[in-house]
């Protein structure tokens, strides 16, 4: 044991940490346990804890159900497929056609009014990421009849806020230098916006594009659940009538689909970076 001395040259044992300290700390645990335990009870006052008890039972008579998969049924399925893909492809073009001057306006160094135009900026980015893809394609059907163009406007609703919060971060953080040098020369605002701010972002753009076409992969598979179109409306259909070996079709598809997209993304951005 290491061993040290006070003033008076008297040895005395070394200890990590102080009585105080240890308190504290056991404190700590104590109030994060007690916390863990009331989220716990507040998680499963209404659980029927039968159900769960006979959960694996179920989950296994649910998945005999779909082995074998209904192979022929993917053919039915092509069309539910390309619009899924339609759907989160048209919804990232609106939503990069939207979000880029949102940036513009949304960053420090570009907007025209950082006590007005900026706060109005930010707060559309914030109202757009704060609202669930489902939840835009709930109000959407409601409003504009179940389909695919409901959807692409859900997608792009929700992307507007991802694209436009990423991008003008990215403004902020340019090389101001670069700017100040082209407007040294006399060039005019649209000169320095297209030489001295643009190039040095758009590598940042096309990387979010990509990685939010991505997302938005995933999101439009199951905004059929709510009767907006593409291979979730296939779903909901097949689960609706328990045909459990086309579900287990779908969610192979839905899978392959995702992997497809993934492996595009990965390529892309290795080449843009």
């Amino acid at each position: 044991m290491a061993v040290r001395t006070d003033a008076s040259g008297t040895p005395r044992d070394w200890r990590l940490r102080t009585g105080k300290d240890s308190l504290l700390r056991w404190c700590g645990w104590f109030a994060l346990v007690a916390l863990t335990v009331f989220c716990w009870r507040v998680m499963t006052q209404d659980t029927i804890w039968m159900f769960v008890q006979d959960a694996p039972t179920q989950a296994a008579d649910i998945f005999g159900r779909m082995v074998p998969p209904r192979w022929d049924y993917a053919n039915r399925l092509w069309w539910p497929l390309w619009d899924t893909i339609n759907i989160a492809t048209l919804g990232t073009i609106i939503a990069l056609v939207l979000a880029v001057p949102l940036a513009f306006l949304a960053a420090r160094n570009t907007t025209p009014s950082v006590l007005f135009v900026r706060p109005v900026a930010l707060f559309i980015i914030v109202a757009s990421r704060s609202i669930n893809a489902l939840i835009w394609g709930l109000l959407l059907v409601a409003v504009l009849g179940p389909g695919v163009l409901a959807g692409i406007i859900a997608i792009a609703l929700r992307a507007i806020g991802f694209i436009g919060k990423l991008l003008y971060e990215a403004i902020e953080e340019i090389d101001e230098r670069q700017v100040e040098a082209i407007r040294a020369t006399g060039a005019s605002g649209a000169q320095v916006m297209a030489y001295g701010i643009v190039p040095q972002i758009l590598p940042a753009l096309a990387t979010i594009a990509v990685f939010r076409w991505d997302i938005n992969i995933r999101e439009s598979t199951v905004l059929g659940l709510v009767g907006a179109g593409g291979l979730g409306l296939a779903l909901e259909g097949s689960l609706n009538t328990l045909a459990w070996p086309q579900v287990s079709v779908i969610l192979l598809m839905i899978l392959a689909t995702v992997l497809v997209s993934e492996w595009v993304t990965a390529k892309v951005r290795r080449a843009i970076i």
